[in-house]
């Protein structure tokens, strides 16, 4: 059964931009790691695990959308390589300042991308 915050999140997805899609995608890899970050302060493997995995599965997501003809994806690629390879050792150190590094970068990485689509926006909005 759906639920009405399910069709809100699909409709949200649906008709997002590109843009916007990515920052959805920031957001929810942000919100994963906080939650991993509980799970490990709460000595919660499963938790922990869990969220770290669905937090590698959007690196792996953001990695396979990049467009590799320009050189910042190139260092993006990177970039999301080494936070997955932080949260493998996490993962399997309950490193809390590993996810702590993760979610730094990550939220470095979502505000910078959010004031960028905000830009997109207000120049088509002038133009």
């Amino acid at each position: 059964m759906i639920t009405p915050q399910d069709q809100y999140l699909m409709m949200q997805v649906q008709t997002a931009s590109p843009g916007e899609l990515t920052l959805m995608l920031y957001n929810g890899c942000i919100r994963f790691l906080k939650l991993a970050l509980a799970g490990i302060e709460a000595k919660d493997a499963a938790n922990k695990h869990l969220n770290i995995i669905k937090a590698q599965n959007i690196l792996e997501e953001l990695q396979s959308t990049l467009n590799m003809n320009y050189e910042i994806s190139a260092n993006l690629f990177s970039l999301y390589d080494f936070i997955r390879s932080q949260l493998i050792h996490a993962n399997l150190h309950m490193d809390a300042e590993s996810i702590r590094t993760c979610i730094g970068l990550m939220t470095e990485l979502r505000d910078t991308w959010a004031q960028a689509v905000k830009q997109v926006k207000s120049g088509q909005a002038t133009s």
